[in-house]
């Protein structure tokens, strides 16, 4: 497995009622160039993230319409788009929408937390595309277990190709089902519906570090 085939295996995925960032152009909110933009996005995180030789995952859920169906990066919002080559050296983030950058709750803690690491995790989702209700894209809902097994293979791939000997969890959906990978899986709170203060504990704890610092990005006030 190459990143390159692996982007191109991850677009050529189609489901219903599923936006698929590597795919997909949205056409309320994408550039022209969107699709090449988030792709090249992520194959050039996982080369990088072979280069540096990581070893963990973080592991959330899936994209959301705030964040990665923008970004096509998991855990990842607009606005950390800025500082992305200075945790994942030689990597190329772009914003591949228009407008203003967008914040997501989820990413800016995160993101507050990745700026204390010595080596980032790759950050990846269970189901690396985006799940929306029928008719309304800019919606969030879980996958179902017919989707999932679409993805499957692919994320084995991955954490194989990668070496990866340990996922971090965030939240109970990303624990059970990691632990299918013969790794060591550890589990955090999500930070997410009152969960920001346990997910910060839970990671100081797993990292060793002093109190993470209280992201300082303003969220910004209008829903999508």
């Amino acid at each position: 497995m190459t990143p390159t085939s692996f982007v191109q295996a991850l677009a050529a995925i189609q489901l219903p009622n599923v936006f698929n960032p590597y795919a997909d152009t949205c056409p309320v909110h994408d550039r022209a160039d969107a699709v090449l933009v988030r792709r090249r996005s992520l194959r050039t995180l996982l080369s990088a993230a072979q280069e540096l030789g990581i070893d963990t995952v973080w592991m959330g859920r899936d994209l959301g319409y705030r964040g990665g169906r923008r970004t096509g990066l998991a855990l990842t919002d607009e606005v950390r788009l800025a500082r992305f080559s200075d945790v994942y050296p030689g990597a190329t983030a772009a914003k591949s929408t228009l407008g203003p950058a967008v914040a997501e709750r989820t990413a800016t803690e995160i993101w507050a937390i990745l700026a204390q690491l010595d080596l980032p995790p790759l950050l990846w989702n269970v189901f690396p595309f985006h799940p929306h209700e029928p008719g309304q894209p800019f919606t969030n809902r879980k996958f179902t277990a017919a989707e999932l097994k679409v993805a499957d293979e692919l994320n084995r791939q991955l954490l194989s190709w990668l070496g990866i000997r340990r996922i971090i969890a965030i939240g109970q959906d990303a624990a059970h089902y990691a632990g299918q990978f013969g790794v060591k899986v550890e589990c955090v709170r999500h930070p997410s519906y009152g969960g920001v203060t346990e997910f910060r504990d839970g990671i100081r704890r797993l990292y060793g570090l002093k109190q993470p610092l209280v992201p300082q990005v303003a969220m910004q006030a209008s829903l999508l």
